[in-house]
């Protein structure tokens, strides 16, 4: 008789509709982790409820809340638990996700708990050696322009402070904003104005490339980035590549489980 596994390993993300993005992204980061660790017997969840209803209604694919999963995991006689969000940041998401961490602790005998990817100064140089590698390609009169979500939480200073290290580590032509928050477009195309570049590059900064990037980022419609942009008379490219796509990005999220593992 096989030996029941007690390790178990919740990889949490806020998820998307789109299902080939899915599987580049987000199953790429569980996939690298559970290869990292094979002892654990790994489990996901969503922590988009929105997302959630999408899919199954569509497709008939049940993906679990948080809360779920961890019911399911007890059910399955986990006993000691490492949970790693997906999520750039420690923002909405991340603490609701701490929140019901918290109330379930009796019923595990560990819970923890990997950082999202943008924790520390470290995690932040990692991010900018990937991106400046993946684009050193680039042109110097060229401009990448990284756009990210964006967030009423205090913790979307992080994308000003990000594009602040991308400028202190020598990228003057690596620019970031956001959809939802500051900085928004507006202040982003002062910015490549003054830059004035030959040709701008658009890429999500967010861990799928999915709604945002395929509509509010690369398509045709009047208020997308690259339409706004182009109007203003820049030649525009974009690369539809969520970060979960990048090897070196998983590593980031492995990192942080190892980390965790340890404490």
């Amino acid at each position: 008789m096989s030996q029941v596994c007690k390790k178990g390993l919740l990889v949490v993300s806020f998820g998307t509709s789109y299902n080939y993005t899915r599987e580049k992204n987000i199953k790429a980061i569980e996939d690298d982790i559970h290869n990292n660790y094979p002892d654990y017997k790994i489990y996901r969840a969503f922590t988009s409820n929105m997302i959630i209803r999408k899919v199954f209604k569509r497709d008939g694919i049940k993906i679990n809340t948080v809360v779920e999963a961890l019911n399911t995991m007890r059910e399955d006689g986990i006993e000691d638990l490492l949970v790693q969000p997906t999520h750039i940041l420690n923002g909405v998401e991340n603490d609701l996700m701490i929140e019901a961490l918290h109330k379930y602790r009796h019923y595990f005998n560990s819970i923890k708990l990997g950082n999202p990817l943008l924790t520390t100064q470290e995690d932040y140089i990692n991010l900018i050696n990937t991106i400046s590698e993946e684009f050193s390609y680039m042109n110097q009169d060229a401009a990448l322009v990284c756009m990210g979500h964006g967030t009423t939480h205090y913790v979307n200073t992080t994308y000003a402070a990000l594009d602040y290290m991308f400028k202190e580590k020598g990228f003057n032509n690596i620019f970031i904003g956001t959809v939802e928050a500051y900085p928004d477009f507006d202040v982003i195309l002062k910015s490549i104005k003054a830059f004035n570049p030959k040709k701008i590059i658009l890429m999500p900064l967010m861990v799928v490339a999915g709604d945002h990037a395929i509509n509010d980022m690369a398509s045709t419609d009047e208020d997308s980035w690259k339409t706004q942009f182009e109007n203003e008379g820049f030649s525009v490219k974009c690369v539809l590549k969520g970060l979960g796509e990048y090897p070196s990005i998983r590593k980031i999220y492995v990192d942080h489980v190892s980390r965790a593992k340890n404490l």
